[in-house]
């Protein structure tokens, strides 16, 4: 059961080489991880490569990590880290355009509704750098839901369905040399199948609607998710 959305018309104003109508592709891993097993503290991060095609032409490579803690007794996840995106160029182009490093803050907290709708909520705040443009921020808020197709529990052997929706709205919209941004900057819509093979080691695989006031594109993810 994959969501996959249907293509649409779009101007072609926009990203002038790139072609919204070619499936692109987001190869991605997904770690978190405790100090002790008692700890408040610990870490998480992911490492993800992007492409404009399905393998072959590098979109981005994100490589971002953080520090976690979560209170005593509370579910509640806070984050503070950083990120290194290089953005790479469409077609036969090895060369990169503009890098950012990214620090960022997060909440997270997850809830169960009934006995297999498993749901999370993030806000996350970026403060970005972006190469050749004024400091900027961004907003960003996201709804996760995984499903259990053959438990009624998340747990080693089971099969569950994984969806999302997050929303980005851009901070400061002047980014230097008289250019601005739109106040929505994107929203992403994801489904996927995902399977667990043991306590703290699954995977996904699904496709992403990601769109814009001007842009649209569909990728198709392959994720691994590590606890540890």
């Amino acid at each position: 059961m994959l969501l996959i959305a249907t293509l649409t018309l779009l101007p072609k104003n926009l990203l002038a080489q790139v072609d919204p109508d070619e499936m692109g592709a987001w190869y991605i891993y997904i770690f978190n991880t405790r100090f002790k097993n008692d700890s408040l503290w610990g870490i998480q991060g992911d490492i993800q490569h992007r492409n404009f095609n399905v393998i072959g032409d590098l979109q981005q490579l994100l490589i971002r990590g953080g520090i976690t803690y979560m209170p005593k007794e509370s579910r509640l996840k806070l984050t503070f880290g950083y990120a290194y995106i290089g953005n790479g160029t469409p077609g036969d182009s090895k060369e990169n355009s503009a890098v950012e490093h990214r620090f960022y803050q997060e909440t997270s907290f997850p809830v169960k509704l009934g006995k297999k709708l498993f749901l999370n909520n993030r806000f996350r705040y970026e403060m970005r750098n972006v190469e050749n443009q004024d400091f900027r921020t961004r907003y960003r808020y996201s709804l996760f839901l995984n499903v259990p197709l053959n438990n009624h529990i998340l747990e080693p052997k089971t099969v569950y369905l994984s969806m999302y929706n997050e929303v980005f709205i851009n901070g400061q919209r002047k980014i230097g040399d008289g250019k601005t941004v739109p106040f929505f900057d994107r929203n992403r819509l994801y489904g996927a199948l995902g399977y667990i093979f043991r306590k703290g080691l699954k995977m996904q695989f699904g496709m992403m609607r990601q769109t814009s006031n001007s842009f649209g594109k569909n990728q198709l993810q392959f994720s691994l998710h590590q606890t540890f």
